[in-house]
């Protein structure tokens, strides 16, 4: 592939969050059009969505909720897992987090995260690594946002969020009403109507709601 950085400054622009704005991101105008152009510069002939290239809604959401709440994290240890672009990461960062570990199985995300952090002045530790079978180790806190879209995910993501939260973890979620997030054991926090792309949701706005995990799986 040509350098990771340039795949992602190249299929995307610096653009302000449409519900974050004191957060930029490298986003993407439209969902096909990015994953054609990296496609076209991969070796690869089949490489994962481009979740990196936007600013979903659940994470607007969950970083909009830190950022107005930054003592739920603010000198804690935050692992945010499936980090995408980083927005969340980021949102944690800029409250005071530290350290910040932003994990994710795409190759491109994880650049995409290191891209994104440096252009917001954010310490962040993009990590390429599927966690969901372990434990949030020493994370006080652990974050995850727009996670739950695929069926087989979202069980192990679930799983993964009740674990860390037995093992003493604060753990929030960030998501717009996707079909496989099982809310039992999830305590809501707040919802925002978040701006989203047509081309992404169908629709011009999603209502997104801000959880904490209270019990244990």
């Amino acid at each position: 592939m040509a350098s990771t950085r340039r795949v992602i400054t190249d299929t995307t622009r610096l653009a302000t969050v449409p519900y974050v704005p004191e957060i930029r991101l490298q986003q993407a105008d439209d969902p096909f059009t990015v994953w054609e152009q990296v496609e076209s510069t991969a070796a690869e002939t089949e490489l994962p969505p481009p979740f990196w290239a936007f600013a979903w809604a659940g994470g607007q959401a969950l970083a909009r909720y830190l950022l107005d709440h930054p003592d739920l994290v603010a000198g804690q240890r935050v692992l945010d897992v499936a980090s995408g672009s980083g927005l969340v990461a980021i949102a944690a960062a800029r409250c005071g987090a530290h350290p910040v570990l932003a994990v994710d199985v795409d190759e491109l995300a994880i650049k995409a995260i290191s891209v994104n952090a440096a252009a917001n002045g954010a310490r962040v530790r993009p990590l390429l690594a599927d966690v969901l079978d372990g434990d949030a180790q020493d994370a006080q806190v652990v974050l995850c946002a727009d996670a739950f879209y695929e069926e087989d995910f979202a069980v192990r993501a679930l799983r993964f969020l009740h674990r860390a939260r037995a093992g003493g973890a604060r753990v929030f979620v960030g998501d717009p009403g996707r079909a496989f997030l099982r809310t039992a054991g999830l305590v809501p926090l707040a919802s925002y109507e978040i701006p989203v792309t047509i081309a992404l949701e169908g629709m011009t706005s999603k209502q997104a709601t801000v959880y904490e995990v209270t019990d244990g799986d």
